[in-house]
């Protein structure tokens, strides 16, 4: 038993029979927060599924090249205190061209190398907009997904290794715009 399990909010957070009684909203349990561009992409969002190109610069769904510089779309996991559940960010990083390279050939050849890569995190975290910035490692267990990010040091390399609360998790979530503590306390 998770002791989640505990706590009202988290059974109805994860049970998607039931309806909020202000609203109707239904929720099923965890949710990822992605982010459709780093930060410094200044060209607004792609439409549809094609690369949006401006100049030099593009934007695709998993690449990105901004002025000179390379970005992949990665996913920065935070464990889920109390639970075997585990949060994901889908943030971008900022990496070396030969990185960028070397990511890029896994996709005609599954078996190429990727060893682990250095990047700099290339997105605002909610409740981590400090480690904007921050020093990142890229690695990748499976090339049929994107990269994983380990972060070396800081409040979310913390959270990485400690994990956050469920109120921690419901912070997140209303950072990033989507409030959801009022639906979970309803009756």
């Amino acid at each position: 038993m998770n002791i989640l399990d505990l706590d009202a909010r988290w059974r109805r957070f994860n049970d998607d029979t039931r309806s909020c009684p202000c609203c109707g909203r239904q929720f099923s349990g965890l949710y990822d927060i992605g982010f459709d561009a780093p930060d410094d992409w200044a060209f607004g969002p792609r439409m549809g599924d094609a690369d949006l190109e401006v100049s030099e610069d593009r934007l695709g769904a998993e690449f990105c090249r901004i002025s000179g510089r390379y970005f992949l779309r990665c996913v920065l996991t935070l464990p889920l205190r109390g639970s075997d559940e585990v949060f994901a960010f889908g943030p971008w990083a900022e990496v070396p061209e030969p990185v960028f390279r070397a990511y890029l050939a896994i996709i005609d050849d599954p078996a190429a190398p990727f060893p682990p890569a250095d990047g700099l995190l290339a997105n605002t975290l909610p409740l981590f907009e400090e480690d904007l910035g921050t020093a990142v490692t890229l690695t990748l267990p499976d090339p049929d997904q994107r990269p994983q990010v380990t972060v070396a040091e800081g409040p979310l390399a913390e959270a990485q290794a400690q994990g956050i609360s469920f109120d921690d998790l419901l912070d997140l979530y209303a950072a990033f715009g989507d409030d959801i503590r009022p639906h979970l306390t309803a009756d």
